[in-house]
């Protein structure tokens, strides 16, 4: 191993776990720090990604959209400090490392099929949650059934 791989290694230990589970088929939204003069301020972008590229810390991943009427592509270095976070909104069921094949689709055609029902790990969190924090209340008692006399 030389330095180079060393100090790649060394960096992509700290990141988060959840930066590292996006892949090709996933419907991602990617939130992204923009400096404008002095402003600061996060932009939203959503759609699916359809490429990864490279390794350690020097991933990358394109996402595609439809956005005013046009397709537009975007690729995202993964370990970058502009990401601010990526939510994974959905997750399809693909059999292809790169999806170029959806830069010819359209409309209904340019949708993925999903894998089973996805839901994202705070939703599942907000849910155990809830679940735990309900009163328990006794089942009520069933009610007797008289037969009516004519």
């Amino acid at each position: 191993m030389n330095q180079l791989e060393r100090i790649e290694q060394g960096e992509a230990s700290h990141l988060s776990p959840e930066l590292r589970r996006v892949t090709v088929g996933h419907t991602v939204r990617v939130h992204v720090r923009i400096i404008e003069g002095e402003k600061e301020r996060t932009q939203v972008f959503e759609g699916v990604v359809i490429r990864e590229q490279g390794s350690r810390n020097r991933k990358t991943f394109t996402v595609r959209r439809y956005a005013s009427g046009v397709w537009v592509e975007r690729v995202f270095p993964l370990y970058s400090p502009f990401v601010t976070r990526i939510e994974v909104v959905r997750v399809a069921q693909v059999r292809r490392a790169k999806l170029y094949y959806l830069r010819e689709r359209t409309g209904r055609a340019a949708r993925l099929g999903t894998r089973g029902k996805f839901v994202p790990v705070a939703k599942k969190v907000a849910a155990v949650k809830a679940e735990s924090e309900m009163p328990q209340t006794p089942p009520s008692e069933p009610l007797e059934v008289t037969p009516e006399v004519m």
